[in-house]
């Protein structure tokens, strides 16, 4: 009776935190828990994330992002092939197993400048997590939910974007007590821009460390909405 009413009145104090916090401030009490400093402004860190994969071999990824300096470089190694992209205030350079490549040559081995330009935004937008939802073009919705996700209650923030930033829905999952994020997940849309609920995937958030004073998600493991397969695993090495 006494674990009866504790959920209880629990459930009672989490649905009025749902229905009273608006989504502004959901995101500053995340924002606070992860980097309390505002350090994320002036990040500057080199990183090392292992990417494991069912029936696939490990790739390990050297990762540098300046944002003072507006520069950003990713080394990859997967068994005998490493390549490195770099992006030094806009200018993109290649490296492949160590050597220098030119844009004609790269492009044989599926390397180009867009592509450091995707690895650029991809790793800044996840691992500047939760801030980069303060970018422009970047839109809350008009409330906070409260969703069940594996048992656990959670406090959601649904984000769209503005066109020219991207058309996926992405769903950011808080701990109600902490405002930690655990969970993220994103659908893609049709031509109506209505969510397509048998797409996209969702991203599972563990263990904790400290890069440039933020708190960042240690492991994140990766599954499909629609059938909850696992696709793969991204760790933050510690030194």
């Amino acid at each position: 009776m006494k674990s009866f009413f504790t959920y209880s009145v629990f459930f009672i104090f989490f649905l009025s935190l749902s229905q009273n916090m608006s989504p502004e401030t959901l995101l500053d009490k995340a924002i606070a828990y992860h980097d309390p400093n505002g350090n994320w402004k002036t990040f500057n860190e080199t990183f090392t994330v292992e990417m494991t994969t069912p029936k696939s071999t490990k790739r390990t990824s050297s990762i540098s992002i300046n944002l003072p300096a507006e520069y950003f470089s990713v080394s990859a190694t997967k068994d005998t092939v490493s390549t490195t992209y770099t992006l030094n205030k806009g200018k993109c350079t290649m490296r492949y197993n160590g050597k220098a490549i030119k844009p004609s040559a790269a492009k044989q081995k599926n390397m180009t400048c867009d592509r450091a330009t995707l690895y650029k935004d991809y790793y800044s937008y996840l691992y500047g997590l939760p801030m980069k939802l303060k970018d422009t073009g970047t839109n809350l919705s008009n409330n906070v939910e409260k969703k069940s996700f594996k048992d656990k209650d959670y406090l959601v923030l649904k984000v769209t974007y503005d066109e020219a930033v991207g058309s996926d829905v992405w769903y950011f999952y808080f701990n109600p007590k902490t405002y930690a994020m655990e969970i993220y997940q994103f659908f893609k849309t049709d031509d109506n821009g209505k969510e397509k609920q048998d797409s996209g995937e969702y991203i599972l958030l563990s263990e904790e460390t400290l890069l440039n004073g933020i708190k960042i998600p240690k492991i994140r493991a990766w599954y499909y909405n629609k059938d909850d397969k696992y696709l793969g695993t991204d760790t933050l090495v510690e030194k």
